[in-house]
């Protein structure tokens, strides 16, 4: 059959609709750090309210991930990513009319939730998408949604402010975000995305039974704990590539340039591992190499920093730190289809990933920052990737004992 027969295109295009839907919301993620310059300068954002605003997306996931998590499975996975992207669209509409940081700052918790709704289904969307042979395969696509997004408003966004102002990045990506929706509904039609050979129609459990059934269970927890170390030693380190280099005397569009690089190499490893689960690696040999990798790769970069030094070798690590690592989420996105206690609570398992990821970078950051102000420099950033590192290679093993389903 050609790849490109009407039949794989049955079959794929769905599930790439629900993965770009997915970069659609990270977008909004991703939009507000080339916009804070214009922000302090339109309506005198101050550092620590810029602070508010990056965080304000990230502190919905860290507060209530799980409980929107179960949210989504109430409300059905393709419901749940609609109104998430509904919400994205109309926030974002509203933001670029703001006039005070005070209402920007609440649209941007509205636009938390939109996110929220809108990435925790899409995993067991992508499932019920695909057959089962390509399940880990499309998930590997999925999990490189992040850094996908997180690139693209590195590169794009600092071109599109200067030419048409901050105003219009928020209604791009709000009309983005409506076209997602649209073509999402468009895609998977209501009820073309129950479970195969589901017979009769099972028991369907109130939240407070999913929220119950997820966290009474092992494996949920392991898988939550790695993704945390994971996303605070990678956001640490890529999110403070900036400061370090302008340290180091490096021009704003060579930083710029070089740490959307380090982002969006993460992708490689997200669809690397997909591949690599395809073909049938064990998932916690890829967790084990990913967090193995990370630790290394840390070690290079900064171990002993000093200056301009080596700086290619401390760059390639970097890269390298992000691309072996970009293997976890992607391997824990397929390792939660498979640890959830059932069906109805892929989206309550995810979301309670998704809670503890945005506690990994809710706690990641400062902590190395506190580090690097008490050394003086970034030298001992190794120490704490490092033990996220070790505690993650501890879940692996943990994880490698659980029977999965």
């Amino acid at each position: 059959m050609s790849p490109l027969s009407p039949a794989r295109r049955s079959i794929v295009e769905p599930a790439l609709v629900v993965i770009l839907a997915g970069v659609g919301a990270a977008l909004h993620v991703g939009k507000l750090p080339p916009a804070i310059p214009a922000l302090q300068q339109a309506l005198g954002l101050t550092l620590l309210q810029a602070a508010f605003l990056l965080s304000m997306v990230q502190g919905a996931g860290m507060l209530a991930g799980v409980a929107f998590g179960a949210l989504a499975d109430a409300l059905g996975l393709r419901r749940s990513m609609l109104l998430g992207l509904s919400l994205l669209a109309i926030a974002s509409v509203l933001g670029g009319l703001s006039q005070h940081v005070a209402l920007l700052l609440a649209l941007r918790g509205v636009e938390g939730f939109g996110f929220l709704l809108t990435v925790l289904p899409a995993p067991g969307l992508v499932r019920r998408l695909v057959p089962p042979q390509r399940v880990s395969l499309m998930l590997g696509v999925w999990g490189a949604y992040m850094p996908l997004a997180t690139a693209s408003a590195l590169l794009v966004g600092p071109l599109w402010i200067d030419a048409f102002g901050w105003r219009s990045w928020w209604w791009l990506l709000a009309v983005l975000s409506a076209l997602a929706a649209l073509r999402l509904a468009h895609a998977v039609p209501a009820g073309a995305t129950a479970a195969a050979n589901d017979g009769a129609a099972p028991v369907v459990l109130p939240w407070h039974a999913r929220l119950a059934q997820t966290l009474s269970t092992r494996g949920p927890w392991w898988l939550a704990i790695s993704f945390a170390m994971y996303s605070g030693q990678w956001l640490a380190v890529i999110g403070f590539l900036p400061a370090i280099y302008t340290q180091a005397g490096i021009g704003g569009a060579a930083t710029g340039a070089l740490t959307a690089l380090a982002a969006a190499v993460n992708m490689v490893g997200n669809i690397g591992s997909g591949r690599l689960l395809h073909k049938g690696a064990r998932p916690t040999t890829l967790l084990s190499v990913g967090f193995v990798a990370m630790a290394l790769a840390a070690v290079v970069a900064f171990a002993g920093a000093d200056g301009g030094a080596h700086a290619a070798l401390r760059y390639v690590a970097v890269l390298a730190f992000s691309l072996i690592g970009g293997m976890i989420p992607a391997t824990l996105f397929a390792l939660a289809m498979r640890v959830a206690p059932s069906d109805q609570t892929l989206s309550t398992t995810v979301g309670w990933m998704q809670q503890w990821s945005a506690f990994g970078q809710f706690i990641g950051p400062p902590l190395v920052a506190w580090v690097a102000g008490r050394a003086g420099g970034w030298q001992f950033t190794w120490v704490v990737t490092g033990a996220c590192s070790l505690v993650g290679l501890g879940l692996a093993a943990a994880i490698a004992r659980l029977r999965l389903r």
